[in-house]
Protein backbone atom coordinates (compact mmCIF):
# COMPACT_ATOMS: atom_id res chain seq x y z
CA UNK A 1 0.00 0.00 0.00
CA UNK A 2 2.82 2.48 0.52
CA UNK A 3 2.72 3.96 -2.68
CA UNK A 4 -0.10 2.96 -4.10
CA UNK A 5 -1.45 5.28 -5.71
CA UNK A 6 1.50 6.30 -6.89
CA UNK A 7 0.78 8.35 -10.46
CA UNK A 8 -2.53 9.03 -9.32
CA UNK A 9 -3.73 12.67 -9.33
CA UNK A 10 -7.07 13.60 -7.02
CA UNK A 11 -9.25 16.12 -5.94
CA UNK A 12 -10.13 16.67 -2.59
CA UNK A 13 -13.14 18.86 -1.54
CA UNK A 14 -13.60 20.24 1.91
CA UNK A 15 -9.63 19.78 2.70
CA UNK A 16 -9.33 22.13 5.19
CA UNK A 17 -11.49 20.22 7.74
CA UNK A 18 -10.87 16.89 9.98
CA UNK A 19 -11.87 13.82 7.17
CA UNK A 20 -10.67 16.34 4.56
CA UNK A 21 -7.37 17.36 5.72
CA UNK A 22 -6.58 13.70 6.82
CA UNK A 23 -7.69 12.10 3.43
CA UNK A 24 -5.06 14.58 1.94
CA UNK A 25 -2.27 13.59 3.81
CA UNK A 26 -3.06 10.35 3.17
CA UNK A 27 -3.42 9.90 -0.40
CA UNK A 28 -0.27 12.77 -0.85
CA UNK A 29 1.65 9.29 1.69
CA UNK A 30 0.31 6.85 -0.76
CA UNK A 31 2.18 8.67 -3.75
CA UNK A 32 -0.75 10.81 -5.41
CA UNK A 33 -0.65 14.19 -6.07
CA UNK A 34 -3.91 16.05 -4.73
CA UNK A 35 -5.79 18.97 -5.18
CA UNK A 36 -7.35 20.09 -2.04
CA UNK A 37 -10.20 22.23 -2.16
CA UNK A 38 -12.09 24.39 0.63
CA UNK A 39 -13.98 27.05 0.95
CA UNK A 40 -12.04 28.27 4.31
CA UNK A 41 -8.29 30.04 3.75
CA UNK A 42 -6.64 27.50 6.05
CA UNK A 43 -6.72 24.86 3.70
CA UNK A 44 -3.42 26.76 2.09
CA UNK A 45 -1.51 25.06 5.25
CA UNK A 46 -1.78 22.19 2.73
CA UNK A 47 0.19 23.36 -0.25
CA UNK A 48 3.35 21.19 -0.88
CA UNK A 49 5.27 20.03 -4.24
CA UNK A 50 2.61 17.30 -4.06
CA UNK A 51 -0.50 19.23 -3.27
CA UNK A 52 -2.01 22.52 -4.74
CA UNK A 53 -4.23 23.98 -2.50
CA UNK A 54 -7.63 26.04 -3.84
CA UNK A 55 -10.23 28.08 -1.88
CA UNK A 56 -13.64 28.30 -3.45
CA UNK A 57 -17.11 27.47 -2.85
CA UNK A 58 -18.05 23.74 -3.67
CA UNK A 59 -21.59 24.69 -5.01
CA UNK A 60 -20.48 27.24 -7.49
CA UNK A 61 -19.94 25.63 -10.94
CA UNK A 62 -16.62 27.59 -11.12
CA UNK A 63 -15.24 26.21 -8.29
CA UNK A 64 -15.46 22.75 -10.19
CA UNK A 65 -14.35 24.12 -13.16
CA UNK A 66 -11.05 25.87 -11.83
CA UNK A 67 -10.21 22.36 -9.61
CA UNK A 68 -10.38 20.33 -12.63
CA UNK A 69 -8.28 23.07 -14.58
CA UNK A 70 -5.62 23.14 -11.93
CA UNK A 71 -5.04 19.24 -11.34
CA UNK A 72 -4.67 18.83 -15.04
CA UNK A 73 -2.57 22.63 -15.34
CA UNK A 74 -0.19 21.04 -12.16
CA UNK A 75 -0.13 17.06 -12.59
CA UNK A 76 -1.11 17.11 -16.11
CA UNK A 77 -4.05 14.46 -14.98
CA UNK A 78 -7.02 13.48 -13.14
CA UNK A 79 -7.68 10.26 -11.41
CA UNK A 80 -9.59 10.47 -8.37
CA UNK A 81 -12.29 12.79 -7.15
CA UNK A 82 -13.65 12.61 -3.45
CA UNK A 83 -16.56 14.68 -2.74
CA UNK A 84 -16.05 15.57 1.20
CA UNK A 85 -17.33 18.67 1.38
CA UNK A 86 -20.43 18.63 3.43
CA UNK A 87 -22.61 21.03 6.19
CA UNK A 88 -24.50 19.50 9.68
CA UNK A 89 -27.58 20.88 10.57
CA UNK A 90 -29.29 19.28 13.63
CA UNK A 91 -32.96 20.71 13.31
CA UNK A 92 -36.74 18.87 13.50
CA UNK A 93 -38.22 19.22 10.22
CA UNK A 94 -40.84 21.54 12.04
CA UNK A 95 -38.03 24.25 13.16
CA UNK A 96 -35.74 23.82 9.73
CA UNK A 97 -35.96 27.50 7.70
CA UNK A 98 -36.36 27.09 4.10
CA UNK A 99 -32.86 29.07 4.06
CA UNK A 100 -31.61 26.06 5.91
CA UNK A 101 -32.93 23.48 3.74
CA UNK A 102 -31.87 25.28 0.40
CA UNK A 103 -28.03 25.64 1.94
CA UNK A 104 -27.75 22.29 3.63
CA UNK A 105 -28.97 20.81 -0.72
CA UNK A 106 -26.70 23.73 -2.11
CA UNK A 107 -23.68 22.42 -0.29
CA UNK A 108 -23.72 18.68 0.17
CA UNK A 109 -25.76 17.79 -2.99
CA UNK A 110 -24.91 20.78 -5.67
CA UNK A 111 -21.19 20.31 -4.49
CA UNK A 112 -21.02 16.70 -5.31
CA UNK A 113 -23.40 17.26 -8.56
CA UNK A 114 -21.05 19.83 -9.90
CA UNK A 115 -17.41 18.05 -9.21
CA UNK A 116 -18.75 14.95 -10.39
CA UNK A 117 -20.20 16.41 -13.56
CA UNK A 118 -16.57 18.70 -14.53
CA UNK A 119 -14.42 15.97 -13.66
CA UNK A 120 -15.92 12.94 -15.61
CA UNK A 121 -14.65 13.75 -19.01
CA UNK A 122 -11.16 13.80 -17.36
CA UNK A 123 -12.09 10.63 -14.99
CA UNK A 124 -13.15 8.99 -17.92
CA UNK A 125 -10.06 9.26 -20.14
CA UNK A 126 -7.69 6.29 -18.84
CA UNK A 127 -10.50 4.11 -18.22
CA UNK A 128 -9.66 3.84 -14.88
CA UNK A 129 -11.49 6.78 -13.31
CA UNK A 130 -12.88 7.14 -9.23
CA UNK A 131 -15.45 8.86 -7.70
CA UNK A 132 -15.52 8.42 -3.80
CA UNK A 133 -18.54 10.38 -1.90
CA UNK A 134 -18.70 10.96 0.99
CA UNK A 135 -22.29 9.88 2.61
CA UNK A 136 -23.41 9.25 5.88
CA UNK A 137 -25.27 6.69 8.05
CA UNK A 138 -27.81 9.60 7.84
CA UNK A 139 -28.49 8.82 4.62
CA UNK A 140 -28.98 5.04 5.05
CA UNK A 141 -31.52 5.42 8.15
CA UNK A 142 -33.68 7.77 9.91
CA UNK A 143 -32.06 9.83 12.65
CA UNK A 144 -34.19 12.36 14.65
CA UNK A 145 -33.75 15.70 14.23
CA UNK A 146 -31.72 15.14 11.10
CA UNK A 147 -34.48 15.64 8.49
CA UNK A 148 -32.23 18.44 6.30
CA UNK A 149 -29.22 16.33 6.51
CA UNK A 150 -30.65 12.97 6.68
CA UNK A 151 -32.35 14.24 3.00
CA UNK A 152 -28.88 15.32 1.55
CA UNK A 153 -26.96 12.35 2.56
CA UNK A 154 -29.53 10.07 1.31
CA UNK A 155 -29.29 12.14 -1.73
CA UNK A 156 -25.76 11.35 -1.99
CA UNK A 157 -26.58 7.93 -1.73
CA UNK A 158 -28.39 7.63 -4.27
CA UNK A 159 -26.11 9.64 -6.52
CA UNK A 160 -23.45 6.95 -5.91
CA UNK A 161 -25.48 4.45 -7.04
CA UNK A 162 -26.63 5.88 -10.59
CA UNK A 163 -23.31 7.48 -11.35
CA UNK A 164 -21.94 3.76 -10.79
CA UNK A 165 -24.30 2.27 -13.43
CA UNK A 166 -24.15 5.44 -15.60
CA UNK A 167 -20.29 5.49 -16.05
CA UNK A 168 -19.28 1.93 -15.43
CA UNK A 169 -16.90 0.85 -16.31
CA UNK A 170 -14.63 3.87 -17.18
CA UNK A 171 -15.28 5.19 -13.59
CA UNK A 172 -16.04 3.60 -10.44
CA UNK A 173 -18.23 5.30 -8.13
CA UNK A 174 -18.56 4.30 -4.53
CA UNK A 175 -19.39 5.53 -0.92
CA UNK A 176 -18.35 5.56 2.82
CA UNK A 177 -21.25 5.91 4.67
CA UNK A 178 -19.65 7.19 8.69
CA UNK A 179 -21.25 7.26 11.62
CA UNK A 180 -20.02 9.48 14.29
CA UNK A 181 -16.29 10.80 13.93
CA UNK A 182 -14.35 12.90 16.54
CA UNK A 183 -13.44 15.74 14.39
CA UNK A 184 -14.49 19.78 15.39
CA UNK A 185 -17.71 18.96 12.94
CA UNK A 186 -19.21 16.58 15.68
CA UNK A 187 -19.29 19.73 18.00
CA UNK A 188 -22.07 20.62 15.53
CA UNK A 189 -23.80 17.49 17.17
CA UNK A 190 -23.11 18.28 20.43
CA UNK A 191 -23.76 21.98 20.75
CA UNK A 192 -20.46 23.30 21.65
CA UNK A 193 -21.76 22.12 25.80
CA UNK A 194 -18.89 22.18 28.25
CA UNK A 195 -19.73 18.50 28.71
CA UNK A 196 -19.28 17.55 25.84
CA UNK A 197 -16.49 15.06 26.75
CA UNK A 198 -19.83 13.01 28.87
CA UNK A 199 -21.72 13.54 25.69
CA UNK A 200 -19.70 12.22 23.44
CA UNK A 201 -18.94 9.49 25.53
CA UNK A 202 -22.59 8.78 25.42
CA UNK A 203 -22.90 8.63 21.95
CA UNK A 204 -19.69 6.21 21.47
CA UNK A 205 -21.78 4.17 23.97
CA UNK A 206 -24.33 3.34 21.20
CA UNK A 207 -21.86 1.74 18.73
CA UNK A 208 -21.29 -2.15 19.64
CA UNK A 209 -17.47 -1.24 19.05
CA UNK A 210 -18.07 1.71 21.70
CA UNK A 211 -15.90 4.16 20.62
CA UNK A 212 -16.75 6.25 17.30
CA UNK A 213 -14.30 7.02 14.64
CA UNK A 214 -11.21 9.26 14.12
CA UNK A 215 -10.81 11.27 10.91
CA UNK A 216 -7.98 8.72 9.73
CA UNK A 217 -10.02 6.03 9.98
CA UNK A 218 -12.20 7.10 7.47
CA UNK A 219 -9.63 8.54 5.30
CA UNK A 220 -8.03 4.99 5.19
CA UNK A 221 -12.07 4.03 3.63
CA UNK A 222 -11.77 6.36 1.09
CA UNK A 223 -8.18 5.83 0.52
CA UNK A 224 -9.39 1.87 -0.27
CA UNK A 225 -12.19 2.83 -2.50
CA UNK A 226 -10.09 5.59 -4.18
CA UNK A 227 -7.12 2.31 -4.60
CA UNK A 228 -6.41 -0.58 -7.77
CA UNK A 229 -7.27 -2.91 -4.03
CA UNK A 230 -11.59 -1.80 -4.68
CA UNK A 231 -11.28 -2.36 -8.76
CA UNK A 232 -13.86 -4.87 -8.47
CA UNK A 233 -16.05 -2.29 -6.54
CA UNK A 234 -18.52 -0.54 -7.75
CA UNK A 235 -22.05 1.19 -6.74
CA UNK A 236 -21.13 0.07 -2.77
CA UNK A 237 -21.93 2.23 0.07
CA UNK A 238 -19.28 1.20 2.80
CA UNK A 239 -20.53 1.63 5.77
CA UNK A 240 -17.90 2.46 8.76
CA UNK A 241 -19.94 3.22 11.79
CA UNK A 242 -18.51 0.84 14.50
CA UNK A 243 -21.53 -1.62 13.59
CA UNK A 244 -24.16 1.19 14.52
CA UNK A 245 -26.46 0.42 11.74
CA UNK A 246 -26.40 -3.36 12.43
CA UNK A 247 -27.99 -3.20 15.40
Amino acid sequence: MELELEGSVAIVTGAAGGVGRATVELLASRGARVVAEDIKDAVAELESDDVATLVGDVADAATARRAVALARKRFGALDILVNNAGRFLMKPITETSEEEWDELMRVNVRGAFLHSREALPALAEHGDGRIVNVASISGVIGLPGQAAYCSTKGAIVQLTRQLAIEQAPRVRVNAVAPGAIDTPFVDAVLGFTPDRDERLAAIAAQHPLGRIASAEEIAEVIAFLASPRSSIITGAVLLADGGFTAQ
